[in-house]
């Protein structure tokens, strides 16, 4: 279900963003650092959206890249203390490679 809100929603504020950028068609001056550019708003409009879509995934990817780092290095931490309790004698079972969620839902049906 929260994977269909998601996409309902992201449906929904492209459309208002299209409508937004095709109800804005004049002409524009755009400044940079060095010159000047005229250009339809439209355009200027839907590339701010891309650009920030892009800055945004590569924000997203960098940081679930780090966290998969740190949940390797944890489980393996987990995994050497297991190892050094048995060699104490202390029984554990071995931990499971999922994340912990399947056990969860069904602790909770």
């Amino acid at each position: 279900m929260k994977g269909q809100t998601y996409v309902i929603t992201a449906i929904i504020v492209t459309i208002i963003i299209a409508v937004f950028a095709v109800t804005n068609v004049s002409m524009v001056e755009v400044n940079y650092l060095f010159w000047k550019v005229e250009s339809p708003l439209i355009l200027v409009i839907l590339f701010s959206v891309l650009m920030g879509g892009i800055i945004a995934a590569a924000v997203s990817i960098i940081k679930i890249y780090r966290l998969e780092k740190d949940s390797k290095k944890l489980r393996n931490e987990i995994e050497q203390l297991h190892h050094v309790m048995q060699k104490h004698g202390v029984k554990i079972p071995k931990p499971s490679k999922t994340d912990g969620n399947e056990a969860d839902a069904k602790s909770k049906r």
